[in-house]
C-alpha cells in the first residue's frame, strides 16, 4: 500500500475517535457544570476541557474569558479549531474522499452523509441545537463510522492501518480526559472522597458509556482506585489504556508479517503494553496519577512519531 494512501486510512481513523471524545469532553463539562459552586468562586470545568484539548491559547485568543457558549460552539462548530467536532468530521470525510477507492461504498456514505448533516446543522440557529442532541448525534455518528469499517472492510493492510489509527489517538484521549477529572476539576485535596468526587468519576464513566460496565465489574462503593484500574489497567474494558495499547502492539504485527519486516513501532508498542500488564494501580498513584498520565501521552506521541515514520512516510 502506498504510504499516502495509509496515511490517509490512519488519519480517518484518529479523526473521528477525536471528534466523539471532543463530544465526550462536551458531555463532562456540562454535567460538572450542573454542580452547586462549592469552591469559594473557583468554577473551571469548561477551562480544563480547553485545556485537556490543547485548546486554551487559540481559544483565548478569539473569545477571552471561558464563557460556556462560547466554549460549546468553538468545540462544536469551529473550524477554525482543528480539534472542533466540525473540523474532525470535515478532514476525516476529504481522507475519505482521497482514497474512496480504499474504502467500501458503506463507509463512504456513512462518512458522507456525517459531513452532509453536518453542515446542515452549521446552518441551523444554534438556539434550535441543544448540547445534549449535538453530543448524541456526535457520538452516535462516529460509532456508525466505526461500525460500517469493521463490519465491510477487508483484513488487510488498509484496515491494520485504521484500527492502528483508533487505538493510537483512544489511548491518547482516555488518559487526557481522564487526567482532567483527577488532576484539573476537583478544587483541593480536601474534596477526595466527598460527593462531589464521587459524582466527576461517575461523570467520568458516564462519559465513556463504561458506567454500566464498571458497576458489572467491581462491587461496592466508586473510589478512585476502581476507576483508575478500570480505564487505564483492566484488559476487559475496551478504552483502558492496556486495551488500547494491545491493539495497536496487535495490528502493527500485522502489518509487520504483511511487509516482512520488524519495525520500531512495534518495539515501543511492546514496550507500552509490557509496562500496562505489570503495573498495579498502587504504583500508578505512588508515582502521580497525572505524572504517570502526562508520562502515558507522551509515549503515546512517540509511538505515533515512529508510525509515522516507518510506514506514513515510507522510511524503515
Amino acid at each position: 500500500m502506498l504510504s499516502r494512501t495509509a496515511a490517509n486510512l490512519y488519519w480517518i481513523a484518529r479523526y473521528m475517535e477525536r471528534a466523539e471524545m471532543t463530544a465526550r469532553m462536551l458531555e463532562v463539562g456540562s454535567r460538572n457544570a450542573l454542580l452547586p459552586n462549592i469552591g469559594d468562586g473557583y468554577r473551571n470545568e469548561w477551562s480544563a476541557i480547553l485545556e485537556t484539548c490543547g485548546a486554551t491559547e487559540r481559544f483565548t485568543e478569539k473569545f477571552g474569558e471561558p464563557v460556556q457558549h462560547n466554549i460549546e460552539t468553538f468545540l462544536f462548530f469551529d473550524l477554525g479549531n482543528p480539534s472542533s467536532i466540525a473540523s474532525c468530521i470535515s478532514i476525516a470525510r476529504e481522507n475519505a474522499r482521497v482514497v474512496r477507492t480504499a474504502l467500501t461504498s458503506l463507509v463512504w456514505d456513512v462518512l458522507n452523509s456525517a459531513f452532509q448533516e453536518l453542515n446542515q446543522m452549521r446552518r441551523t440557529e444554534r438556539s434550535k441545537l441543544p448540547l445534549s442532541d449535538l453530543i448524541d448525534w456526535t457520538v452516535k455518528t462516529c460509532a456508525l463510522v466505526r461500525g460500517a469499517i469493521e463490519s465491510t472492510q477487508l483484513r488487510n493492510d488498509g484496515f491494520y492501518f485504521t484500527q492502528l489509527g483508533y487505538a493510537v489517538e483512544r489511548a491518547d484521549n482516555t488518559a487526557r480526559l481522564l487526567d482532567v477529572k483527577y488532576y484539573v476539576l476537583l478544587p483541593g485535596t480536601s474534596y477526595i472522597g466527598s460527593g462531589l468526587d464521587t459524582y466527576q468519576w461517575t461523570t467520568l464513566l458516564r462519559a465513556l458509556s463504561a458506567s454500566r460496565a464498571f458497576n458489572w465489574t467491581y462491587k461496592g462503593e466508586l473510589n478512585a482506585q476502581k476507576v483508575a484500574h478500570f480505564v487505564i489497567l483492566n484488559q476487559q474494558s475496551p478504552r483502558s489504556l492496556l486495551s488500547c495499547a494491545r491493539l495497536a502492539s496487535d495490528h502493527l504485527d500485522h502489518l509487520s508479517r504483511g511487509y516482512g519486516t520488524c519495525s520500531t513501532s512495534q518495539t515501543c508498542a511492546r514496550s507500552l503494553v509490557a509496562e500496562l500488564a505489570e503495573a498495579g494501580v498502587q504504583d500508578i498513584f505512588d508515582e502521580g496519577l497525572h505524572e504517570f498520565l502526562t508520562r502515558f501521552i507522551l509515549e503515546i506521541g512517540k509511538l505515533d512519531m515512529s508510525i509515522t515514520d516507518n510506514y506514513l512516510r515510507g522510511e524503515f
